[in-house]
């Protein structure tokens, strides 16, 4: 399914992206060495209730994983990369964490997601990792406008992660997004210009460049839901939800003040 949204759905999708950009903030604020990552779901739980929004990923069951999936945000650390699961496990200097939150608020979701290094250590590859994503996420946004297609976007990011000397898995990647968390039409992390669904105006996607320091294959955790390099090396993943407009994209994942 395709969902084109309405005026008044993507000033909804607006709230909601900026609920969602400001739990992501709050959390990187508050996450240290010595934090719990089953204290960041429950930091995340009592903001998403405070903002009358409610969480996409407790109930949250798809065939791939092993649902539901009964938290209210993805934390996945180091080597982890998606849908980690948040468990009991006490974060460390220098750990690499990613946060990945999607939220319904007002019928209208928004996906996004961070990365960054805990603490005061400042590891040159792990900064670089996340610097590629951050560049990878830019490049596909610039690349979205009312004309373009899907692999017009997967190109743009595909050619960034792929430059930095990352390999890219195009098993899981960006999607679309309305009134549920994920739409059609997957967006891969790498892609062919000129190929794809077509892009219109009120089209909202969320894109989301990961990558794995050396290796493009996954691995799943016993808990059926964390997924990992199978090297083990580490991982790093950024996220937008953008609408197509009539002139290009709008990042809707940007902190603000939302309406209630």
């Amino acid at each position: 399914m395709i969902e084109i949204l309405n005026p008044t759905e993507l000033s909804r999708a607006r709230d909601t992206g900026a609920v969602v950009a400001n739990i992501l903030q709050s959390l990187k604020s508050r996450a240290a060495a010595g934090t719990n990552l089953l204290e960041i779901d429950l930091w995340a739980h009592e903001m998403i209730d405070e903002a009358g929004a409610r969480s996409c990923y407790v109930d949250y069951e798809p065939s791939f994983g092993r649902g539901p999936f009964g938290h209210y945000i993805c934390t996945s650390v180091n080597d982890a990369v998606l849908h980690g699961l948040p468990h009991d496990y006490v974060l460390a200097d220098g750990d690499l964490l990613s946060l990945d939150l999607a939220v319904a608020r007002g019928g209208v979701v928004a996906d996004s997601a961070i990365s960054f290094v805990v603490g005061e250590s400042r590891p040159a590859e792990s900064l670089a990792m996340i610097s590629a994503t951050e560049r990878a996420l830019s490049a596909g946004i610039a690349a979205a406008r009312p004309g373009a297609r899907i692999g017009d976007l997967s190109h743009a990011i595909g050619t960034v992660l792929s430059e930095a000397g990352y390999p890219v898995n195009t098993q899981f990647g960006g999607h679309g997004v309305g009134s549920t968390m994920h739409q059609d039409p997957h967006v891969p992390n790498a892609g062919r210009p000129g190929r794809g669904y077509v892009l219109r105006p009120g089209l909202v996607l969320a894109l989301e460049p990961w990558v794995m320091a050396d290796t493009a294959e996954l691995a799943v955790d016993d808990d059926g839901w964390t997924l990992r390099s199978a090297t083990g090396c580490r991982t790093a993943h950024s996220e937008h939800t953008i609408a197509i407009t009539d002139d290009g994209a709008e990042i809707l994942t940007l902190p603000g003040d939302p309406q209630r």
